[in-house]
């Protein structure tokens, strides 16, 4: 069965029983009605919309109402649904560390048998191997396709995720003139905000310690009916409230910094998956500006 990307976190811990979601429904789901199945179902498919996002708009995406839904949590002996929604998240979570700490962690040089690069190398290898087994493909297509047809993607990554971000308007900008970064080169945040409407797309990532600027950006353009593509790391990332399309990566570092590398072959992986679907014009496109960069000199010819 498909699985959301998740190497998530959770803080804080929690009174509810331990054993997961998956183990009440696979114990409980032959003395299910068939409308609870469907219920069922839908939960064990999206684990991280179960554990991120309201019930209004689970049975929206899932055309299950909630009190179905409601009804499913008690079935599996869940107070409610609220209580359904803790144990998912529980069951993917670990609570997270701070910078300072992992920096302190790195200081005391509790690991010596193993050099830097091959803790940081395995680290990385591990993200990504956890991210292709965990990859939802439907996901995937869904949130590149909707790039695709946007009238405007707007592309924000604030601290951290800056650069991300403008590397992904790079690669854009070779077929994509409807695409800008937002508060960038002494653009203001909030006069592109406000020219936001229904058809366009953000696209935000951020990282924990979560940028306040992506969190309110993420909520504004939902307000304005606008869909929002998250990339971010946990599933308590405050701005996953307001997305319509949410990943949860894995940022697994021995560094006191997280890890951008899965982060960059999903970014990579949906310019490509857009490309691919792109009628002709793309890739001539792409062949003017190649052009261009050649008569200013921007390549190398020597």
């Amino acid at each position: 069965m498909p699985e959301t990307l998740a190497s998530v976190c959770f803080k804080g811990e929690s009174t509810i029983p331990t054993d997961t979601l998956e183990d009440r429904v696979a114990e409980r789901y032959a003395g299910l009605s068939d409308q609870l199945r469907r219920a069922a179902d839908y939960v064990l498919e999206n684990p991280l919309d179960i554990a991120s996002r309201s019930l209004r708009a689970i049975s929206s995406d899932s055309h299950v109402s909630p009190a179905t839904f409601s009804r499913l949590s008690r079935a599996l002996g869940y107070e409610n649904f609220e209580a359904m929604k803790d144990i998912s998240r529980q069951s993917v979570g670990q609570r997270v560390v701070s910078l300072s700490e992992k920096a302190e962690m790195l200081r005391s040089g509790a690991e010596t048998d193993r050099s830097m690069l091959q803790r940081q190398g395995e680290a990385c290898i591990r993200n990504i191997e956890v991210f292709m087994d965990r990859a939802d493909q439907r996901k995937l297509e869904q949130a590149a396709t909707l790039m695709r047809e946007a009238d405007n993607v707007v592309l924000l990554g604030a601290l951290a995720s800056t650069g991300i971000t403008e590397y992904m308007a790079y690669l854009a900008h070779f077929f994509a003139p409807n695409w800008s970064l937002a508060g960038r080169m002494g653009a203001s945040l909030g006069s592109q905000a406000a020219k936001l409407k229904p058809g366009d797309v953000v696209f935000i990532v951020t990282m924990h310690p979560y940028a306040q600027r992506a969190v309110a950006a993420a909520k504004l353009a939902r307000d304005a009916g606008v869909d929002v593509v998250l990339v971010t790391d946990a599933l308590d990332c405050p701005a996953l409230a307001h997305a319509t399309h949410g990943f949860v990566v894995p940022t697994d570092s021995p560094q006191f910094f997280s890890s951008y590398v899965v982060t960059l072959v999903l970014i990579e992986t949906l310019i490509a998956m857009i490309v691919a679907a792109s009628e002709a014009d793309a890739t001539a496109a792409i062949k003017k500006v190649e052009a261009k960069n050649q008569e200013l000199g921007d390549y190398w010819t020597g």
